[in-house]
């Protein structure tokens, strides 16, 4: 069976018995509609041209090679390095930057083609496309979601909640690009337990896994050397009394588990690849991706088109930096009165240690070394009781920095060998990684929230409590509110909509009103006042002295510095960072690293880091910022290597590594790196991150 469409354990490990699943496993040519017995699957057969040779270009670095199912070898094995990722080391890049002649150099060949993708080189202008058979099978629903987060999963959950009460039968169906329900979910997380104390009143009878209240709550401002206490005083953002230390991907894995209960579709697996509109503008949809396209971008014979869901409200809860939000963007201009989006990185580790270290219940931050003041960024340590001496570990850094040789991955292992953190890891194991970027506008950059036919919900307008490092349960309050907004559209026999897709206009109004808005005003301004020439310090000043005094009550509102992907300098003007090297114990390098994510991703298959000029990496981002994108990324997808031909260098993508994360899209100076979804099930296999 193509490997796009076999089906796989349901949420919690047993087999998805859901209509589509079983649609599936009944047709190899490749799935029916949603909801249609099986049976009546109507495949989209493909005529094979003469085209279908493999591609000649390099592949990716990172391929499965007869390895494990994830693509990796045992994250155990001392030789992986050697049998798997030579192909990465193949130039010696001196303290992962390359050297400082180097930084001018560019090819004197022609530009290697990198992007393949169609949505850079168009099929209807490709003659190995011609006779294809581009028929797309259509559902209907009354509402879709994209993204099985915690937003979109408390929408739906709602949603049908509200249809079981008042008796009313809405179809709301829910497509995950991650092959099972929470795969792709990492957060630190500290757990507000409110939004979900709303959501499912008995959350704790239902067994969620909220495992490990909150008993101790430090934090510190780091030197090289020393660790400076910092008091937490009742009423400032970081104060942790009630909430829940837990592993998100478990826990939305349990809400998945709750929204089938109640009657939601969730097709894990499929990701949305494109926004369909009604004639008259509207959202109508989405679309799901097509399978079986070689890396060269040609047909297989196993292409098949994706799946076309209609509904007449369609939610986009799609996390971070969501691809389909930024067409919406665009086409809608709902960035046209908020300041732009700013983002950090977030990478995190887990960990078991030594049973006598272990603080079940403890939650330490710091801010400092090994950044500087000019850096944000911070660090989490959080001690879980989940049966086992585990420990979850972070540390984020602004993608507004503007040194280019700065490596967030490298600052995260360089920190772990700060006196005040080393011991705890010692004599421990490091069992997962992973990495994600997060919003951190808050008020100032959250855009128009509805257009016609949708809206945006979750951490895809971002509505992260930015000083609390917090946003699931704002993320989720956005979801209860979205549906409880649609729902009374869906019902109201007298509406009269201008537009075929149902303009839910009484969601923002109700966000406005809701404690979420409350709670992100009185935070807006201490984010931006970390551009002041204290840098993080003087944000740390302007929280004890006017947010303790005026509650976020203050007669102004600071602004942010613009986007982060112009904040880079020229390297010229910049000093190289010295790293130290990795000693596999505490600190570890980055393929390694990538090991322990499960990433995997079809090998032939287009790129999906596409490119929207290929001759920027080296013309542009190489000459002047001697390449960032292979520090920036946490999974080691960007890589300068000579070429073949001439001298000088090219880019290579591997993209297989990629862990979804968007860094590349959002922190790449020419803005030239556009990230969209590969085959649906690609990407990270988390397990409770």
């Amino acid at each position: 069976m193509e490997r796009g469409w076999a089906t796989g354990p349901d949420l919690g490990g047993r087999t998805n018995t859901n209509r589509l699943s079983t649609a599936r496993a009944q047709s190899p040519a490749g799935p029916p509609p949603l909801g249609s017995p099986p049976g009546t699957a109507k495949p989209c057969h493909f005529l094979g041209t003469a085209n279908q040779m493999p591609m000649s270009s390099p592949e990716a670095t990172l391929r499965s090679g007869g390895k494990p199912p994830n693509g990796f070898p045992d994250a155990g094995t001392e030789d992986h390095s050697s049998q798997v990722y030579h192909c990465f080391h193949a130039i010696k890049i001196k303290k992962n930057y390359l050297p400082l002649c180097a930084i001018r150099w560019s090819s004197t060949s022609v530009v290697p083609r990198i992007t393949t993708h169609y949505t850079v080189y168009p099929r209807d202008q490709d003659k190995r496309w011609e006779g294809v058979n581009m028929e797309r099978f259509a559902e209907e629903a009354d509402v879709v979601i994209v993204g099985a987060g915690p937003a979109g999963l408390s929408a739906a959950a709602r949603l049908k909640q509200l249809a079981a009460q008042h008796e009313k039968d809405i179809r709301v169906c829910l497509v995950e690009k991650a092959a099972q329900i929470g795969a792709h979910t990492l957060s630190g997380a500290c757990l507000d337990p409110r939004a979900l104390q709303e959501l499912f009143p008995d959350w704790k009878e239902k067994g969620a896994p909220l495992n490990t209240p909150v008993t101790e709550d430090r934090f510190g401002i780091l030197t090289e050397k020393y660790r400076i206490p910092v008091p937490i005083l009742p009423g400032l953002p970081m104060n942790n009394h009630g909430n829940y230390i837990v592993r998100l991907g478990h826990l939305v894995s349990w809400m998945g588990e709750q929204a089938e209960a109640l009657g939601v579709e969730v097709y894990p697996g499929y990701a949305a690849a494109e926004v369909l509109f009604h004639e008259d503008g509207s959202v109508k949809g989405i679309a799901t991706n097509d399978v079986g396209i070689q890396k060269d971008g040609a047909p297989k014979t196993t292409f098949e088109r994706g799946l076309e869901l209609h509904a007449k409200v369609t939610i986009f809860a799609e996390g971070c930096h969501g691809h389909l939000a930024k067409q919406l963007y665009r086409k809608f201009d709902l960035r046209a009165n908020c300041e732009p989006q700013t983002y950090g990185i977030g990478l995190k580790e887990l960990w078991v240690i030594d049973e006598k270290k272990w603080k079940p219940g403890r939650v330490d931050h710091t801010v400092g070394w090994p950044l500087d003041r000019h850096t944000y960024g911070g660090s989490f340590l959080y001690h879980l009781n989940e049966g086992e001496p585990l420990v979850a570990l972070g540390f984020v850094v602004g993608l507004d920095y503007q040194n280019p040789y700065l490596s967030p991955f490298r600052e995260f292992q360089r920190w772990k060998h700060h006196p005040s953190i080393q011991p705890t890891l010692e004599g421990g194991k490091r069992i997962a990684y992973g990495a994600r970027a997060l919003n951190e506008g808050g008020l100032q950059s959250i855009p128009k929230l509805t257009f016609p036919g949708g809206l945006l919900i979750g951490c895809s307008p971002g509505f992260m409590n930015v000083p609390k490092i917090k946003g699931t349960h704002t993320a989720m309050k956005s979801g209860i509110l979205a549906a409880e907004s649609i729902f009374n559209q869906l019902t109201n026999e007298n509406l009269q909509s201008k537009t075929i897709g149902l303009d839910v206009t009484e969601y923002e109004d109700n966000l406005k009103k809701s404690w979420v808005w409350k709670e992100l005003y009185s935070v807006r301004n201490i984010r931006p006042s970390c551009h002041s020439i204290l840098g993080v310090y003087g944000g740390m000043i302007y929280t004890g002295i006017f947010y303790w005094i005026f509650r976020g009550m203050e007669p102004w509102t600071l602004k942010h510095k613009g986007s982060d992907s112009d904040k880079l300098k020229p390297a010229k003007d910049c000093t190289p960072i010295e790293y130290p090297k990795p000693d596999g114990q505490i600190s570890f390098d980055l393929l390694s690293s990538v090991a322990l994510s499960g990433t995997n991703h079809e090998h032939d298959q287009p790129a999906h880091l596409t490119l929207k000029d290929d001759s920027v990496p080296v013309n542009r981002n190489l000459s002047i910022y001697d390449g960032p994108e292979q520090r920036f990324c946490p999974a080691g997808v960007y890589e300068f290597v000579p070429v073949e031909q001439g001298d000088g260098f090219r880019l290579q993508i591997n993209a297989q590594n990629c862990v979804h994360c968007k860094t590349c899209d959002i922190k790449d100076p020419s803005q030239n790196i556009n990230w969209v979804v590969p085959e649906g099930g690609g990407g990270p296999a988390y397990n409770g991150m």
